[in-house]
């Protein structure tokens, strides 16, 4: 396994901070990038670019639009055909790793609270569908799970088949918070059966899973028997835990929540994989005021403890 970092397309202070903790995997994800960056020339950069840095760009975790595939509006092939170059240019990058969501859309990943005391006063995210029980329905709200599974079963047959020939294997997000509906809109991406069946839906070697272990413990299953159920299709993980359920739960740091960390790492081990495993949703720490335009649970602080934990952990299984 290799632990691995997000960071921005560009040099700054996160690159400094992945190269001197020892971690030379990134994922991508296009922040301050206009236009289509999912063209072949601004991909190419971008992979030189981590490459002069002495960087494996393994993972894109950026997506292009996909709003009117997901609700099977007009346009969507045009949003089709935007995914297929993406992955087309993934390959001829030598890019592995496609990470993308479905009914994350149209609503995104929704915290209620970016402000939930933690451990020494940091600042955690979490989610309380109280909140969104209150709100209005999403414009969206109409549309049935069984259109959704259409549209994704027509998004399926049309990329699948390109991104074998491009060689790149899609890893599917799973919805966050795992819950359905939210604010009226179905989700079909929220338990270890929905992903069961979204698998069987085009069954390639190419069209597999990034677990995301925090929205795993949401579903409320036992963590290492859904890696076990799931080991050969899992292209990617999301390092991560939260306290709760599905309706209520919170963010925790990596050494405090449910979930026995080493275990799964071990369980990761165990079932041969051996992909990037990036540190995800991290509590604001003293100091770090500063930062309050950054996107909540990706602060620096809580990243550097939780790959240096992380990498004791992969220090243990290897043992």
């Amino acid at each position: 396994m290799d632990t691995a970092l997000m960071l921005p397309p560009r040099p700054d202070e996160r690159w400094t901070f992945a190269k001197q903790l020892g971690v030379d995997t990134a994922v991508v994800r296009f922040w301050g990038v206009e236009g289509e960056w999912w063209d072949y020339d601004t991909l190419m950069q971008t992979t030189s670019r981590f490459e002069d840095h002495g960087f494996d760009l393994d993972v894109v975790e950026d997506r292009p639009p996909m709003e009117k595939t997901v609700l099977g509006k007009e346009g969507r092939d045009e949003e089709i055909e935007a995914v297929k170059q993406l992955l087309r240019n993934m390959g001829r990058l030598d890019i592995d790793v496609y990470s993308w969501v479905w009914t994350e859309l149209p609503l995104g990943v929704i915290r209620t609270s970016d402000s939930l005391p933690g451990r020494g006063g940091s600042k955690r995210i979490g989610y309380d569908h109280k909140w969104m029980e209150q709100a209005a329905d999403h414009p969206e709200a109409d549309i049935t799970e069984e259109e959704l599974w259409d549209n994704l079963a027509y998004f399926l047959d049309e990329v699948v088949p390109v991104a074998e020939e491009a060689g790149v294997k899609m890893a599917l997000h799973p919805d966050d918070p795992p819950l359905s509906p939210v604010r009226g809109v179905p989700r079909i991406v929220t338990s270890l059966e929905d992903y069961e069946r979204i698998l069987d839906l085009y069954d390639s070697p190419n069209h597999g899973v990034n677990f995301c272990q925090g929205n795993f413990g949401a579903m409320e299953v036992d963590t290492e028997e859904a890696i076990e159920a799931l080991a050969e299709k899992i292209h990617f993980v999301h390092f991560r835990d939260v306290e709760g359920t599905p309706d209520s739960f919170a963010e925790t740091w990596h050494d405090d929540g449910p979930t026995d960390m080493l275990s799964t790492m071990q369980t990761y081990a165990d079932v041969g994989f051996d992909g990037p495993v990036r540190p995800d949703h991290v509590p604001r720490m003293v100091g770090e005021e500063d930062r309050e335009e950054t996107m909540a649970g990706y602060t620096d602080m809580g990243r550097l403890f939780a790959v240096g934990y992380m990498k004791g952990l992969l220090e243990a299984v290897e043992e």
